[in-house]
């Protein structure tokens, strides 16, 4: 396995040069992943499909739906785009490479979880500023017009929020300076994170019904629910920011009471 994964990077680093590869080739993958992940769920519901996972009954309408598509490809290209080759010289700066050998696993896995922890502290706080009432009204209101969210949902937003938040993705890279194929396996679980997050459906297979901590559709669907003076779970991904800062006491009284209302039909049945 790992002979097949060098081979192919090594097509890859004789076939394009180190910018080819950091910047367009970041944004091709991101593009990939995002929409392939977050299409599907757009399908889902307007089929009906899966329904009984659904979080809320509440459906968004097609053109909900296409005017976050449309202005998702616009923000992509006019401020994603640009920002992955301003952020360029940074990360050769910091001593990102795509050369061979590749990292280890090792090191791969434990970057990787670096960053997750650093982005989950960072963005905590970002997020928690936007619902501040002036950023909020200006800038983070953007991103709540849909109180149902789905998947594509996840990116979209105001531009200064997008730089404001996309910041703390891209922060531990930027401290480490990994090698881009850690870069990209970074760029893609945290892609598929915040599609799930966002994705309106709480699954039996749902990563949060095994993983400790992790937030997932369930917690991040409460936030989008409420008004934003109200709303709490402020988290990324992992959910101990909101469980040392007590922001997710809300959420928590809410499962904690459907809990006891499913306990006491199972006793009836």
């Amino acid at each position: 396995m790992a002979s097949i994964i060098e081979s192919g990077w090594l097509y890859l680093i004789t076939h394009f040069n180190d910018f080819q590869l950091a910047c367009l080739g970041s944004f091709f993958l991101h593009e990939s992943v995002f929409f392939l992940s977050g299409l599907p769920f757009i399908y889902l519901e307007r089929a009906g499909w899966l329904s009984k996972y659904k979080i809320q009954t509440k459906n968004n309408s097609p053109e909900a739906q296409e005017k976050c598509i449309i202005r998702l490809v616009l923000y992509h290209l006019c401020v994603n785009l640009p920002v992955m080759i301003a952020s360029y010289p940074v990360f050769r700066f910091m001593g990102m490479r795509s050369s061979l050998p590749l990292p280890s696993w090792k090191v791969i896995s434990t970057q990787i979880l670096f960053y997750f922890i650093l982005e989950d502290f960072v963005f905590y706080w970002g997020h928690r500023v936007l619902h501040t009432k002036w950023l909020y009204k200006h800038v983070h209101s953007i991103h709540h017009e849909y109180a149902t969210p789905f998947g594509l949902t996840s990116e979209y937003a105001h531009p200064a929020e997008i730089l404001f938040l996309g910041f703390a993705t891209i922060v531990g890279p930027a401290i480490t300076g990994p090698h881009l194929i850690t870069l990209w396996l970074w760029m893609v679980v945290r892609v598929l994170e915040t599609v799930e997050a966002h994705c309106g459906y709480h699954f039996p297979w749902s990563l949060s019904n095994f993983l400790p901590l992790y937030g997932g559709a369930d917690f991040h669907d409460y936030h989008h629910r409420l008004l934003y003076t109200k709303s709490g779970n402020y988290s990324s991904t992992f959910v101990y920011m909101d469980w040392l800062f007590g922001t997710d006491k809300g959420y928590r009284k809410l499962k904690s009471l459907k809990g006891s209302e499913n306990e006491v039909e199972g006793k009836q049945i």
